[in-house]
């Protein structure tokens, strides 16, 4: 007799953008594509139907939560711990998104399809933060994508975090003599909505779009999805626990996440810290 595979679930923020949910609609389908003998459902934290507390306790037997989210921060290590603390405190929760190479290399084509060019100055935009490891996440993902450009990278955020995206912006068309020259923002953002949309009023030349289509956001989700099956399991041989024991430490189980973060990697100067 075949035992079922995990389940999984995305947890996702929640937009009031249709683009954006169209979005996060063909990112399911993608995810599902990649690997038809699990089920893969989607819920939002807030806003966008389904609900994510309705979802969970509507999926039978084990499942993986692989929150949608870039970086850590306040809906990672406070709304989403307590949604599954609620309604199921039996699920494992995987690290957040980034920063990956998989999404460098989405971010580097999406740049190539705005029509970003050698010359162009190049600010990653981000959401922002209060949190100072989510943005210190982000800036991680400037730096990789500084070394796939060989170009110095400005991490920059729509809301919390400095600097804001139109200061950044501003001073990346000074930026090494180049008084009005071109500036790309690279959208770090998975899908159309409130965000993307400061990120497009910032005033740069050129802006990228979300993430969310690039192909490779969906095997990254089944990474994040191994890795915290794989962390099961280790900690299963250490403790010779049960073939599935959940996580009733929900809450913590993202934000001590050691596999979130892959380490610095090494970049041209003057990229914003």
């Amino acid at each position: 007799m075949s035992l079922r595979p995990p389940s999984l679930v995305l947890a996702a923020h929640g937009t009031r953008s249709a683009a954006g949910e169209r979005t996060l609609s063909a990112l399911l389908r993608s995810v599902r594509r990649a690997r038809p003998g699990h089920r893969v459902e989607l819920g939002h934290l807030e806003i966008s139907a389904p609900l994510l507390a309705d979802v969970l306790p509507e999926v039978p037997g084990p499942l993986v939560v692989v929150p949608l989210l870039l970086a850590g921060g306040y809906h990672v290590h406070v709304d989403l711990p307590e949604v599954i603390a609620a309604r199921r405190p039996d699920a494992l929760v995987a690290p957040w998104l980034g920063p990956h190479r998989l999404l460098t290399s989405a971010l580097a084509r999406a740049l190539d399809r705005a029509g970003l060019r050698g010359t162009d100055a190049v600010v990653l935009g981000a959401a922002g933060s209060s949190d100072p490891a989510a943005l210190a996440d982000v800036r991680a993902a400037a730096r990789r994508l500084a070394v796939r450009l060989s170009r110095p990278v400005t991490a920059a955020f729509a809301s919390a975090g400095a600097p804001s995206l139109p200061e950044a912006v501003a001073a990346a068309r000074t930026t090494r003599g180049r008084p009005g020259g071109r500036v790309a923002v690279a959208s770090y953002v998975l899908a159309a909505g409130f965000f993307h949309d400061r990120l497009a009023a910032a005033g740069a030349d050129l802006v990228s779009g979300p993430l969310g289509p690039d192909p490779a956001v969906a095997t990254l989700i089944w990474h994040r999805f191994d890795q915290a099956l794989e962390r099961q399991r280790q900690n299963r041989r250490t403790s010779g626990g049960q073939a599935w024991t959940g996580s009733s430490r929900s809450s913590r189980t993202i934000s001590t996440a050691p596999a979130a973060r892959e380490g610095p990697a090494s970049a041209p100067t003057n990229i914003s810290m």
